[in-house]
């Protein structure tokens, strides 16, 4: 569902526990928002973008079909 944070999380080797430890959520949790059951909250977006420390757009690396969403 997020294909751009998916990619950078293989390149950066990090695993959905390091994303459970880091928001302090169950990996079912993020597997679950990966997965577009739920979204993640714009803070825990910031943390994530923060701890991979990736230069990319908050809304590219959270695009949900790799293309960020221009809609208003």
């Amino acid at each position: 569902m997020y294909p751009n944070l998916e990619a950078e999380l293989k390149r950066k080797n990090v695993k959905r526990t390091d994303l459970a430890n880091l928001l302090g959520c169950s990996v079912g949790t993020i597997s679950e928002k990966m997965t577009g059951g739920s979204s993640f909250s714009f803070d825990a977006a910031v943390k994530i973008k923060q701890f991979i420390g990736v230069d990319i757009e908050l809304e590219e690396l959270f695009a949900k079909d790799g293309t960020p969403d221009t809609a208003a």
